[in-house]
């Protein structure tokens, strides 16, 4: 007789952009396009948080460059321009980019027996927009973005679906996502790339390269 091995999740939360598809670099290169004018050392800085500070709106990052780095006030109408752009340079792109590997198959494989969900720092309507032109819809149960806080996201999923915090899973690449985990009371795996991305996690956190040996 066949044992049952019992799942160790009832359900996944993903972050999107360096955990299921491969466009952290877009984010990053677009950024840096958006402070071209201000020189490349500012571009190096902009860039370097971007990387050190995954996980947040991209709101949240204009406000930090342009009021530390820049040491100028941040206007809504500014804030909206830079907004508009950042959304023409990486939609596209984040639509055409390679998924990670293993996760195609790991949401192929998985999406029938498991509720599945996604949690980004993207703005909401722009991240349901990539993931229906992706044709990732019917993989998801449900989908969201910024300004809501990955822990308030992932909160709100215990509740409305009642799953038990400890059999949940937040699966992200940046202390964003490890953090909201924390906070939802949710258990945590970290993606990090082998090369030539530095681990950002407390030690003891498992970490994996990628999604290929994602067990749920």
């Amino acid at each position: 007789m066949t044992s049952i091995i019992p799942k160790k999740y009832d359900a996944i939360v993903f972050d999107f952009d360096g955990v299921l598809v491969e466009s952290v670099d877009v984010k990053t290169q677009a950024f840096g396009a958006l402070y071209a004018e201000y020189g490349d050392r500012i571009v190096e800085r902009v860039k370097a948080y971007h990387l050190l500070h995954g996980g947040i709106s991209r709101f949240e990052k204009f406000r930090y460059y342009h009021e530390v780095l820049l040491g100028k006030t941040l206007t809504k109408e500014e804030e909206l321009r830079l907004g508009n752009l950042f959304s023409q340079y990486v939609e596209d792109a984040v639509v055409e980019a390679v998924y990670v590997s293993g996760a195609y198959e790991f949401l192929e494989n998985n999406y029938q027996s498991i509720p599945l969900f996604v949690a980004s720092g993207t703005p909401d309507q722009e991240l349901k927009r990539i993931v229906s032109r992706r044709k990732m819809s019917d993989y998801f149960v449900s989908v969201h973005g910024s300004p809501a806080q990955k822990g308030d996201i992932i909160q709100n999923i215990l509740s409305q679906y009642n799953f038990v915090a400890d059999r949940v899973l937040m699966v992200g690449d940046a202390i964003a996502d490890y953090e909201g985990a924390i906070a939802a009371g949710v258990k945590f795996i970290g993606r990090v790339m082998q090369y030539p991305k530095t681990d950002p996690f407390p030690i003891g956190t498992i970490v994996l390269p990628d999604l290929v040996e994602l067990v749920v």
